[in-house]
């Protein structure tokens, strides 16, 4: 018998009641009136408050440690330094983690924990921590990677080798890895180019944004048993890192998690549950550690800094015939940025023959970087589309007609050998030509940009279950975090295979004890994959109800058909039957048969490649620098919208981060290598009279590898966001900014430029 990986998938002449409808979200009403419980919320007795001494260094080496005045503070129960946590290898992936948690021999960044308390109130915590006396040796540090990658740059770590160059020098480095991707004859398809743009262009890091900070209750149990409370993206994978780093078992350690306050990829990683764990562990009750917003913004991850150098090449009929880039990515203290995405996505939706890139990973005093929707792409694409733009414009053509032109289709094969199957892009790119906003007039001293996103999309390793309890209501069990709404969607999802009302269906989200293992919630999988096992789980029911039916007539099961909630004879020479409902079967039969369930693990495959693309209208005030954006619009392909507002409100969302990324937002640091904007009074983020409203064009090109035909959505609305601002911005002024963020004053210098010049700010 086939699995649901090796089926059909989706079948266009399916008629749906459910799927593609917009009801009310089950956990909406409690987080509206304030009852959902959040990483912060829980409550135990006798739990104790803990706090971090953080570095106020960006590069020092930690002399010495002396805690004796802390612990001798009342109230303080138990205080933790880098001797209180395992010893593990400096360079390999858990050393890493550990020593990014609490500082080791050195901290690499301001903000480094070098020392956590507990204590019995928050106020007694943070005086504890003012008595904790730290020799600090203070080093030169470095904070931009181009500088960082000289060789005369203060160096991170002296046993950091660069992967991925033979004959290397053995001498400390902090270039982590160097990684080339290749296909084709880039000199032979630049030598038939009659146009090529070679351009230069770079990113600072900006934080997630997430409304919620890091917050976590730990309690370490009297047999060693560890039960950890907290907002996190991957439960399983939290259980498994705080396993690894404080070197116990997995199964003595149970994760649960809470409701959270947006995530965006920064809570895939975590900073404060060891340390909470450690706390309680010496101090033998609960202790809840929750970061203060200063503490979010300069000890946890960013995005990666990036520098790049692309070039491209075009024939005088619209044809891409080669493209090849330099990137560099900053990755903070430790290696992680996941920097391989950028060159593997960043030429991908176009059908490029010849291509090549050289892309670097490397370290400086920073926080250390994590994910952000896309992570390493949408920078990257700032400065691709910025070039495509402009090769339509040297050539003469519409900016969506030369995408369409060059369009990737089904059957390219991919820079990372990967060969599309069905993919929406040219559908896409039609669906925005013929809009409203494309095909309305540009206002008098606006601009206006497009620019094209793509995304993987994933699947991966996956477990869910469904029960049918003895009222014919049923229980969905979820290991994968909820960070954007996912449960409505995999709830819809159940109720469509089984026949009954959405009201009938509840998701529980289960802890790391509840379920097998489950990949983070990231990287646009959770209602791809959560939804394929539980619509297998479904089925997997549903076969049990046609047993049962068949055992309660006395018929063979291939006498039994199922549909819209009932099990039915499945012709006239069956017998006449009434037709028995979910809840009658269950009823009859869950005291003598037991539960009427289904169980499903996988590794989730078959995920279908996203596109977008977007159009934005801006204004710029030439004597502020000021950008206002006018109009905007999210043209997207979801695979098939099963909740279709939630689909509008990924577009949207990834727009509305992406226009703060490209306007504002940045880290910016001191010459003393300190972070200078630590809140969000000087981190200028978004608010709603920076955008207007933001409309949303729903393609829907199924995925043939899925049921219900959806992509993952949550990555691609930001990839496109930079790049068709920056175009937009060019459109209005005359000249193209090439740095991110662009903000006033940067504008005001492009601005200059082009009257200096008369006009051209080439």
């Amino acid at each position: 018998m086939a699995t649901i990986l090796e089926e059909s998938g989706f079948s266009p002449d399916r008629k749906l009641k459910i799927v593609g409808t917009n009801p009310i979200k089950h956990d909406g009403p409690d987080k509206v009136v304030g009852r959902a419980k959040f990483g912060a919320d829980l409550i135990l007795p006798g739990m104790l408050f803990g706090k971090i001494l953080r570095s106020p260094h960006p590069h020092a080496v930690l002399k010495s440690i002396d805690i004796s005045k802390a612990e001798a503070l009342p109230g303080v129960k138990s205080v933790v330094t880098r001797e209180d946590f395992p010893e593990l290898p400096r360079g390999t992936q858990w050393g890493n983690l550990s020593r990014n948690i609490m500082a080791r021999e050195k901290v690499f960044y301001e903000g480094h924990a070098v020392a956590a308390v507990a204590a019995t109130s928050e106020s007694i915590a943070k005086k504890a921590l003012k008595l904790i006396d730290i020799e600090y040796e203070v080093l030169p540090h470095v904070i931009d990677p181009i500088e960082a990658m000289k060789p005369d740059a203060p160096i991170l770590h002296d046993d950091l080798r660069t992967k991925g160059v033979e004959g290397a020098e053995d001498k400390p480095t902090n270039v982590v890895e160097r990684l080339d991707l290749a296909m084709g004859d880039v000199e032979k398809g630049f030598a038939e180019a009659d146009v090529v743009i070679e351009r230069e262009f770079d990113s600072q890091p900006m934080h997630q944004g997430y409304i919620e900070p890091q917050g976590c209750v730990a309690s370490y149990g009297e047999d060693g048993g560890i039960e950890v409370w907290c907002c996190n993206q991957g439960t399983h994978a939290y259980r498994d890192q705080i396993a690894a780093i404080l070197e116990t078992d997995s199964s003595k350690i149970r994760v649960s998690q809470s409701e959270m306050g947006g995530g965006f990829g920064g809570k895939v990683g975590f900073y404060i549950e060891p340390v909470a764990i450690v706390l309680s562990r010496m101090a033998r009750r609960p202790v809840k550690v929750v970061l203060t917003r200063n503490e979010v913004f300069r000890s946890t991850g960013p995005v990666a800094a990036t520098r790049s150098r692309i070039k491209m090449g075009a024939t005088k009929d619209g044809r891409i015939v080669a493209a090849e880039a330099e990137l560099v990515f900053q990755t903070g203290a430790f290696t992680g940025s996941m920097f391989f995405n950028g060159p593997m996505a960043m030429f991908t939706r176009y059908a490029l023959e010849n291509i090549k890139t050289v892309s670097y990973e490397v370290v400086s005093n920073r926080p250390k970087v994590a994910a952000f929707r896309a992570p390493c792409v949408p920078q990257i694409v700032f400065g691709v589309e910025g070039i495509v733009s402009e090769l339509a414009d040297k050539l003469g053509m519409d900016p969506i007609d030369f995408r369409l032109k060059n369009a990737a289709e089904e059957g390219y094969t991919t820079l990372y050998g990967v060969t599309f199957g069905r993919i929406g892009f040219v559908e896409t790119l039609e669906a925005a030509k013929k809009c409203d906003h494309y095909t309305s007039p540009v206002p008098e001293g606006h601009g206006r940009g497009v620019a094209a996103g793509f995304w993987f999309n994933r699947g991966g390793d996956t477990t869910g279950s469904l029960t049918i309890t003895p009222d014919g209501s049923v229980t969905i069990l979820l290991g994968t975090s909820d960070v954007a709404g996912s449960r409505v969607s995999i709830c819809m999802m159940a109720a469509e295979e089984l026949g009954v009302p959405l009201d009938k269906v509840r998701a529980v989200l289960g802890d790391s004890s509840a379920l097998g293992n489950n990949r983070v919630t990231a990287g646009s999988r959770t209602t791809f994959s959560s939804g394929m096992v539980i619509i297998d789980s479904a089925r997997q029911a549903i076969a049990e109800l046609v047993k049962r039916a068949a055992e309660i007539w006395d018929v063979p099961e291939e006498g039994v058909v199922f549909g819209d909630g009932y099990c039915r004879p499945s012709s006239s020479n069956v017998g006449e039957f009434e037709p028995l409902s979910i809840a009658e079967i269950a009823a009859k039969t869950s005291v003598s048969h037991g539960a009427i369930s289904g169980h499903s693990e996988m590794n989730v495959t078959g995920e279908g490649p996203g596109f977008g693309l977007h159009i934005v209208d801006v204004e710029v005030d030439k004597e502020t620098g000021r950008v206002d954006i006018k109009r905007y619009t999210v043209v997207e392909d979801a695979g098939k919208a099963i909740h279709p507002q939630q689909v509008e409100g990924q577009y949207q969302g990834g727009a509305v981060q992406g226009v703060g990324w490209a306007l504002n937002e940045a880290y910016v640091y001191g010459e003393d290598g300190r972070l200078q904007n630590s809140s969000f009074l000087d981190y200028r983020m978004p608010v709603a009279s920076d955008v207007p409203m933001i409309d949303t064009v729903i393609v829907e090109v199924p995925n043939p590898k899925h049921p219900y035909g959806l992509r993952g959505v949550g990555e691609v609305p930001v990839v496109p966001t930079l790049g068709a601002i920056g175009n937009a911005i060019g459109n209005a002024i005359g000249v193209r900014p090439q740095s991110l963020p662009m903000s006033p004053p940067r504008l005001l210098e492009l601005i200059d430029k082009v009257d200096n010049n008369g006009g051209n700010g080439s």
